[in-house]
């Protein structure tokens, strides 16, 4: 069988914009069996399964026993996952802000730090209800319209994130990670360290590590997706690292490995839709 790819996206009903960026729906045949890395992002793992489950050999904290997920859900991470598959793969995946946690789990995103569950175990209804509605559609406007209702049936407005973390959480992402943390915490009026305690006991991550991550996925998305007579000395500069050397090493750090050996092994998926090209 010739490998294909198939991404389709598709912005949340307006209730849900303000935690949640997009759906993806992805379906992957024809590739050799292998392994998939599930790198370090803004959002929060949330993946519905459309026929094999999501086999998820090494955890992000190696403490964590390996797993099999019908939808899976997990919080910000800073290493990668590796991921099995048999050469087919196909689901929804609904990017999830960490604003979101609250509003449909009811609790801080820092819950799920490094750490993968089946939705279910973090609410039975919406995590059955979503396994079983995108399974029981086969185009991708029904299992979307599917998500917008068992989401917009659990979200609950009254236990968002306060205003002030709301307000840096999406400053950081607007500057794709490169704003510096004092002034975030100026504008805020609270001092770095009281805002380092609260944005990390809310979401997880310090404003400094969530900055390093938010930066690391832009320059993955160009490394993917820009043509290869773009350097990666260019993407490092307009991404904000001071060179090509600093997003080498951030790159080894979050992914496991450097740039070019991603690109060389990841096929087409979920995080880069396009699919990779080789750079030097």
């Amino acid at each position: 069988m010739q490998a294909s790819t198939e991404v389709v996206t598709a912005a949340p009903a307006p209730v849900l914009a303000a935690f949640i960026d997009r759906y993806v729906g992805y379906r992957m045949a024809g590739f050799e069996p292998g392994l998939h890395r599930g790198l370090p992002s803004q959002h929060m793992t949330f993946i519905v399964a459309v026929g094999p489950t999501i086999d998820v050999v090494e955890q992000t904290d190696p403490r964590q026993a390996p797993a099999n997920f019908r939808c899976v859900l997990s919080g910000l991470q800073a290493s990668p996952a590796m991921i099995a598959h048999n050469g087919f793969q196909e689901g929804v995946a609904i990017e999830l802000t960490p604003l979101g946690s609250r509003v449909l789990f009811g609790m801080p995103a820092s819950e799920l730090w490094d750490l993968s569950i089946e939705c279910s175990q973090a609410h039975r209804a919406l995590g059955d209800q979503l396994a079983d509605a995108v399974q029981s559609h086969q185009d991708w406007p029904s299992r979307f319209a599917a998500c917008d209702r068992a989401l917009t049936t659990a979200a609950r407005a009254d236990t968002a994130a306060g205003p002030e973390l709301t307000w840096a959480w999406r400053a950081l992402v607007k500057t794709g990670g490169t704003c510096s943390i004092n002034p975030l915490a100026d504008r805020i009026g609270w001092s770095r360290q009281h805002l380092t305690r609260r944005f990390t006991a809310e979401f997880g991550a310090s404003p400094k590590l969530a900055a390093r991550i938010i930066r690391f996925e832009r320059a993955k998305r160009m490394l993917a997706g820009t043509p290869s007579y773009v350097s990666i000395a260019q993407i490092a500069a307009t991404c904000g690292y001071y060179d090509q050397a600093h997003l080498n090493r951030d790159f080894a750090e979050l992914a496991g490995v450097p740039p070019t050996a991603w690109l060389a092994e990841e096929i087409p998926s979920v995080q880069d839709p396009n699919g990779p090209e080789a750079r030097g």
